[in-house]
């Protein structure tokens, strides 16, 4: 296959935007199928496979907000067969130890020696179920080995595997038996999707097919090469410079809103988004456009993305807690405010 062409140190004059655009339609005619397989289990939720596919092609994990019973597992466990990779679910729980999701050392005694036991972390695809129930301790060790790629026991170090995402699901915190996940470890997390409740017409779809006696077998429709050059080749996506001041400004609102005239929401915002939160959105912006089969970036793309990856990076004050604001508010108004390119 052709290789991917090189937009770097170019200037927008001298690169092919047509071409990259031909190249990108071709490398992402796969989405059509990974959906399609995945809608036979999953009915409806199109906003959450989508998000999940922005994070496999971003290289980004996803935090999932919802009560219960809405998909979450099986969505997550649909895809891994859909592209043939392994998959595996922690349950968070108060008594979890670290060792139960990296793994640890077991001595043996045949051999006097310790051998290495992998913990459920060595997979593709990882759940991480309700990871708000278990103590800080083990939600740093999950979000160490999602940030370093790689896990170390003993006097060994352990790379996991090509592609890996984490999906972790959260309960509300209005609910019993939570802990808060602090900032630092919530901002590690490239997406964060609250899902809400299928509509009637497809929750009556979902009663019959759980009815029927059939069972849905999810076939593998992509390689995980074909998703490892997909990843490549939203990196070529095109994003001109304008759209870059655009990620910026929308950025730097949220930290000095005063700077774009939106005084009337600084007393709700205590801390804006990181430079993290800078680069997640770029990344996630040609993800998108990726998906959309375009080779380049358009304002559109980065505001379909920005609620997602921006609002589990800005901090709340007590005084837009006490006047009931969302931070889905703050982001939409920042939005409308920041002078499109």
């Amino acid at each position: 296959m052709e290789d991917i062409i090189s937009t770097e140190n170019k200037s927008p004059d001298t690169i092919d935007i047509s071409a990259i655009n031909e190249k990108i339609k071709k490398e992402s005619a796969f989405i059509d199928l990974i959906s399609m397989e995945v809608n036979k289990a999953i009915i409806g939720q199109k906003y959450m496979i989508e998000r999940l596919l922005i994070g496999l092609l971003a290289q980004g994990h996803i935090l999932l907000e919802g009560v219960p019973g809405l998909a979450k597992t099986l969505a997550i466990n649909s895809l891994s067969k859909a592209i043939n990779g392994s998959f595996s679910r922690v349950q968070f729980t108060p008594d979890l130890l670290p060792a139960d999701v990296v793994g640890t050392m077991i001595y043996n005694m045949q051999k006097n020696e310790f051998d290495t036991k992998q913990g459920p972390i060595f997979a593709n695809f990882v759940l991480a179920d309700e990871i708000n129930r278990a103590p800080a301790k083990v939600q740093s060790a999950l979000l160490e080995a999602m940030q370093e790629k790689q896990v170390t026991l003993g006097n060994e170090t352990h790379y996991l595997p090509k592609p890996f995402l984490v999906l972790a699901t959260q309960n509300p915190i209005e609910q019993e038996g939570t802990y808060t996940l602090p900032e630092a470890q919530t901002d590690r997390f490239m997406l964060k999707v609250v899902i809400d409740y299928p509509k009637q017409e497809e929750e009556k779809l979902i009663l019959k097919q759980n009815l029927a006696k059939d069972t849905i077998e999810i076939k593998p429709v992509v390689s995980i090469e074909q998703i490892m050059q997909a990843r490549n080749a939203v990196q070529e996506v095109y994003m001109d410079e304008k759209i870059e001041q655009y990620i910026i400004d929308l950025i730097f609102a949220t930290r000095n809103p005063e700077t774009y005239k939106l005084d009337k929401i600084k007393p709700y915002i205590e801390f804006g988004a990181s430079p993290r939160g800078t680069i997640s959105l770029g990344i996630a912006a040609k993800a998108y456009a990726f998906i959309q089969r375009r080779g380049y970036v358009i304002p559109e793309d980065v505001r379909a993305i920005a609620i997602d990856v921006l609002r589990h990076r800005i901090g709340l004050t007590y005084e837009a807690e006490a006047e009931n604001v969302k931070v889905e508010e703050i982001i939409t108004t920042i939005i409308n405010a920041v002078d499109v390119p």
